[in-house]
């Protein structure tokens, strides 16, 4: 009776295992993530000024100072590819409704916070960027919406920049293992455990998620965490076992770098401008406060 619970122990660890492997062979080349440590989450914004968050100026400030840059995709109900974060109007332009509620044309009536910057389409942020600098791609997908997938891949066919994707998701990473495998692709996570605003219908899905227990169908090449919850099992067991590379969400401060730095190779951060040396060593920081976001 005890070998048989033991053997049942040792089968259930290799199988949890298995299910927290991340893509081990053949993996693409990460440019994005060689040449750059620090991406600007939505780009490089200040809610407060005339660059809010996933506008074109915020973009352009981010490629001034050569900083790589973190941007958002989603679907209009035309679908249309934009760049914006929220699934909702409400935050960022003071409006009632989802972006999939409206067409792009409907869209241009609202502004990002206080500023003239309108929601600018996904076409239209790559010919800002230019391939200058560096882009993780977030896919904001509903459930089975794979046609955001189609529309960011038909956006990027061609683009010569670098770049990877990411997503909460696991349903887009399976997306473009099969249809895009050269892409670099990246599971974005955080320990929902924690996290009472999950509606429970959708507790049990997020728990896996938490526990990185899709990656045995999404073989994602690096993982997005939430720099918080470093100490998760899975988080730490993954990047020890499997060396993906590894990105913290999202940086607000110098102290939260150095927090930071012995588990995570890649930094997505706001509300401050960290100055980094040629070498990619951080010299000093700029701690100006500015807006918090969700």
């Amino acid at each position: 009776m005890i070998f048989v619970t033991f053997f049942k122990f040792i089968g259930a660890i290799i199988v949890y295992l298995f299910m927290i492997t991340p893509r081990l062979f053949h993996r693409p080349v990460r440019k994005a993530f060689n040449e750059k440590k620090f991406f600007a989450h939505r780009g490089l914004f200040d809610n407060m000024t005339d660059a809010p968050e996933n506008s074109r100026k915020a973009f352009e400030k981010a490629v001034e100072k050569g900083f790589g840059i973190e941007l958002d995709v989603q679907l209009t109900k035309d679908n249309v590819p934009v760049v914006f974060h929220d699934f909702t109007l409400k935050r960022v332009c003071g409006v009632e409704g989802h972006v999939h509620d409206f067409t792009y044309d409907e869209l241009q009536k609202y502004h990002l916070m206080n500023s003239d910057e309108t929601i600018p389409t996904f076409p239209e942020v790559l010919e800002i960027i230019d391939g200058r600098v560096p882009m993780i791609v977030e896919l904001k997908m509903h459930f089975l919406e794979f046609d955001c997938c189609r529309r960011a891949a038909e956006s990027l066919d061609g683009y010569k920049g670098d770049y990877v994707i990411e997503s909460f998701n696991p349903l887009a990473l399976c997306w473009y293992r099969n249809v895009h495998p050269e892409v670099v692709r990246g599971q974005l996570s955080e320990n929902f455990f924690k996290d009472k605003s999950v509606p429970k219908p959708a507790r049990p899905f997020c728990y896996l998620l938490s526990l990185l227990l899709s990656n045995f169908a999404t073989k994602p090449d690096f993982i997005a965490y939430n720099h918080h919850c470093k100490s998760n099992i899975s988080f730490k067991l993954c990047r020890l076992l499997f060396k993906p590379v590894t990105a913290a969400w999202t940086i607000r401060s110098q102290e939260d770098i150095e927090k930071a730095s012995d588990s995570f190779d890649v930094f997505i951060f706001e509300n401050f401008v960290p100055e980094i040396s040629d070498a990619g060593k951080i010299v000093s920081y700029d701690n100006t406060p500015r807006a918090e976001t969700a």
